[in-house]
């Protein structure tokens, strides 16, 4: 049904998805279907059931679904048919908030695609420019980028335009807009193909206002896809709160990971220095722990989600960059150690676990000081949770281990604070040797050309010197020669009879 904004809404069934419902039955190729039973998708999830029969259509898609509901093979399978039929480069660009997400999109793409192809770009912020020009001079199929790194190219590297692109997606809309994104958002949509010529599809767990402005701005007739509540978490989630002092925070999440040996868990928390403290304190206490956040350079970001994908770390903490979008099937747990600010933030750090079908377990430590926050929160889901049982006896016995590891991680921070600060300075000695040895280079330069003027001006003075020399001596010369002429020209009487011959 259409509402006053043009707004078709297609409302899935929350609760079922009909057993007949199969990737051919929704319009895709034979290809695609084999691909997707390579990858082990059996069936449609319910929002691609929903999206794929609206995307065959050519429709402009808000895709609204709960987190790990299949949102990426909604919007990569349409795409990859659409580019079977017309094959191009720079045929689709998929823009998300954070780097790690693009890898994972750019990783399905390429799963899907592996049989006819495709080529990804990941244009992403913290990688070298160089080589992510040299990737999009190659002309992939698809772009997967962050906006920012994607507007420096498109200001900076030259033959690169998106005019082509056939096809534009947003994944975790909400969030691009509220991440500062919309100058970057608005150059883009500035240089893409009118949305006349183009497919337009937004996707998130969560909607806002923005989502709902930006509807307005650059889509189409646009096809509302909805198949979970505004705000919804899965149903196969167990979540729970734990109401708990503030400095006795550290231990009871020891005592949790304690419990919990041998289970995947993310610890999410607010900050990069709680994120780094955390991840020493458990790795003194022996946990095989890695952290995440976003002042480690995207190399180090990716070897430690890595590192926790392959399952060589059972406990990854990380602030909100690994909230969104991250697929990792195997998390057992999810932990707020420190409450969201934003309560949709709960929803997509709890969507971490019990995706695709599988179930899954939430922990929110709640302190004196947070009462408001969570309330915002059991508000938002509309449910008031449980709380998390433990033994007060049984956690106190680690306090005291607790508080070592504590002070062993922050001389650790401290030794790590002044090495970075002690490298940044030789760095800076470094720059400034390097300015100094220049100046002087330039210096030496100068004295030379000074030097080399002086000995030309010297060598001119001479050449100009010995050049009236030779002047003065050839006039000298002319002058005696003339006098020695009038002295024979007398000595003989010629002049005297010359003389007497003119009166005459």
């Amino acid at each position: 049904m259409d509402n006053d904004n043009n707004l078709t809404e297609v409302n899935g069934d929350k609760n079922h998805v009909q057993e007949n419902i199969t990737f051919k039955s929704l319009g895709l190729n034979d290809v695609l279907c084999e691909a997707c039973e390579k990858l082990g998708w059996k069936t449609p999830t319910k929002i691609q059931c929903e999206a794929l029969p609206v995307a065959c259509q050519n429709r402009d898609i808000i895709g609204l679904a709960e987190t790990g509901s299949g949102k990426t093979g909604a919007f990569a399978l349409p795409i990859l048919q659409a580019l079977l039929t017309t094959p191009q480069r720079l045929f689709a660009l998929v823009l998300t908030p954070t780097r790690e997400l693009a890898y994972q999109i750019s990783e399905q793409f390429e799963a899907l695609g592996a049989s006819i192809g495709v080529k990804c770009a990941v244009i992403v912020g913290g990688m070298d420019m160089m080589s992510q020009s040299i990737a999009l001079a190659k002309k992939p199929h698809i772009v997967i980028a962050t906006p920012g790194r994607l507007v420096d190219h498109l200001e900076n590297t030259k033959g690169f335009s998106l005019r082509s692109i056939r096809y534009l997606v947003m994944d975790e809309a909400d969030r691009i807009l509220n991440m500062d994104f919309e100058v970057d958002l608005d150059k883009i949509l500035k240089i893409l193909p009118p949305s006349s010529t183009r497919s337009t599809y937004l996707y998130s767990a969560t909607m806002t206002k923005k989502v709902a402005k930006l509807q307005r701005a650059s889509l189409r007739d646009p096809v509302k896809v909805e198949v979970s509540e505004k705000y919804a978490t899965v149903e196969k989630l167990q979540q729970a709160y734990l109401f708990i002092p503030a400095k006795f925070k550290d231990v009871y999440l020891v005592s949790i990971l304690n419990d919990m040996n041998g289970k995947s868990v993310i610890v999410f928390s607010s900050t990069c220095t709680t994120t780094l403290r955390l991840a020493l304190l458990t790795r003194n206490l022996g946990f095989t722990t890695v952290p995440l956040h976003g002042q480690m350079s995207q190399t180090k970001r990716l070897g430690a989600l890595n590192k926790f994908k392959g399952k060589a770390r059972s406990i990854l903490i990380a602030t909100d960059v690994a909230s969104r979008g991250l697929d990792i099937p195997h998390v057992d747990i999810v932990i707020n150690y420190d409450i969201p600010t934003h309560s949709k933030d709960y929803i997509h750090r709890v969507g971490r676990t019990a995706r695709a079908g599988r179930s899954g377990k939430s922990i929110t430590f709640v302190t004196q000081y947070d009462i408001e926050l969570y309330q915002r929160i059991e508000h938002l889901i509309g449910k008031q949770l449980p709380q998390y049982s433990t033994h007060e006896d049984e956690v106190m016995l680690f306090l005291e281990r607790v508080n070592e590891a504590d002070r062993q991680a922050r001389i650790q921070m401290k030794e790590m604070e002044d090495e970075k600060k002690g490298s940044r300075q030789n760095h800076e000695v470094m720059l400034f040797l390097e300015r100094v040895n220049e100046a002087d280079r330039q210096a030496r330069i100068q004295m030379k050309e000074m030097e080399d003027e002086k000995k030309g001006s010297r060598q001119n003075r001479k050449r100009k010197e010995k050049q009236n020399g030779d002047f003065d001596e050839t006039k000298s010369t002319n002058k005696k020669r003339k006098h020695e002429s009038n002295d024979s020209e007398n000595g003989f009487g010629v002049k005297k009879h010359l003389k007497k011959k003119r009166k005459n």
